[in-house]
């Protein structure tokens, strides 16, 4: 069957379309034919990022960029949106699998994706979007490790600069001459030193018989403790003893002894203030002291009347005449008398 030249070209212009579609995927990322599944990922920036990047997972590339767009509304974690294709059927993405932007090697920049190894969660679906992060690349790495020694550096120059300066200022003819009056100084200095040096070994030699002396009282002092060691251990030894006996001594018998005896006073106060005892009648009992006041009175007023009119109580006849009033013996008339001296004039 002959094929016309209508059918030939059309059959070519379809194959035409279809390489050409087929190469415009090829070249967004998509897999020559299509048909790959589509995910988003947010990150803060791009990290220098470009479309037709690769996607890698564990170091193969399993995709490529399609686009990167920037959300300046968004949140800061959120401001660029990356959309990218899985081109292996076999790849799926566990949920809590971490997407990071990062350097693949020296030169190129792309997608790492480390899929989580727990499936229990379930999978992302093809359009769904997740949170990336941005990995510090080598670069960056060197530059924050670059960075600080310039600066240590810079200071260091500085540091050295000013050496130098005050170096050469050292040496300048003012300079020179302060060393030189220095020197001279040391040179003086060393002299006077060696002039001291002098004068204490003179000291040590004249002093060296009072040393010897003085060794020998120490030594001398020594030998007489050494001597007394044992009287020193038995005075130690009586007073540990005297310590011992305060130690065993009955305080206890004593304490005791003595509470007993408190208890007893107490008692004694206790019948006095409640007017028990001759004591407690004596404090007590106002009757006996109101008795005790008028006797005392009319006593006062006896004596009082015998220093006055003593020739009413005792008369004398010395002509022999008849007495009045009442007779006293003797030792009646000497108690009188002594009961009057022993009662105290007003």
């Amino acid at each position: 069957m002959k094929i016309s030249k209508e059918v030939k070209t059309g059959f070519i212009a379809i194959l035409a379309i279809g390489l050409l579609v087929a190469g415009v995927n090829f070249l967004k990322g998509n897999s020559f034919f299509g048909g790959d599944d589509e995910y988003y990922a947010y990150f803060p920036n791009s990290g220098g990022l470009a479309p037709s990047g690769s996607v890698t997972v564990n170091g193969v590339i399993i995709g490529k960029i399609m686009s990167v767009d920037v959300n300046p509304r968004a949140s800061e974690n959120q401001r660029v949106k990356i959309a990218f294709n899985i081109q292996d059927e076999d790849i799926r993405i566990p949920k809590g699998s971490v997407i990071e932007i990062g350097s693949l090697d020296l030169f190129n920049k792309g997608m790492i994706l480390t899929l989580n190894s727990d499936i229990s969660r379930g999978y992302y679906e093809p359009g769904s979007s997740m949170q990336g992060f941005v990995k510090v690349d080598l670069m960056d790495q060197v530059k924050s490790y670059v960075d600080p020694i310039g600066q240590k550096l810079q200071k260091i120059m500085g540091s050295v600069d000013k050496v130098v300066n005050s170096i050469s200022s050292l040496w300048d003819t003012t300079a020179t001459s302060e060393l030189e009056g220095s020197m001279r100084e040391v040179k003086l200095a060393i002299s006077n030193f060696s002039h001291i040096s002098s004068d204490l070994e003179d000291l040590v030699a004249t002093e060296k018989v009072q040393l010897h002396k003085i060794i020998g009282n120490v030594e001398s002092i020594t030998n007489n403790l050494k001597l007394s060691n044992e009287k020193i251990t038995q005075i130690v030894g009586n007073a540990q003893k005297i310590t011992d006996d305060l130690v065993s001594a009955d305080f206890k018998a004593v304490v005791g002894d003595a509470q007993k005896t408190i208890q007893k006073l107490n008692g004694m106060l206790e019948d006095v203030s409640a007017g028990n005892g001759t004591m407690g009648k004596l404090l007590k009992d106002e009757k006996l002291y109101n008795e005790l006041v008028n006797t005392n009175k009319e006593l006062q007023n006896l004596v009082n009347d015998l220093q006055l009119h003593p020739e009413r109580y005792i008369h004398f006849s010395v002509l022999g005449a008849k007495t009045k009033g009442v007779p006293l013996t003797s030792g009646e008339e000497k108690k009188l008398r002594k009961l009057l001296d022993s009662i105290p004039q007003q």
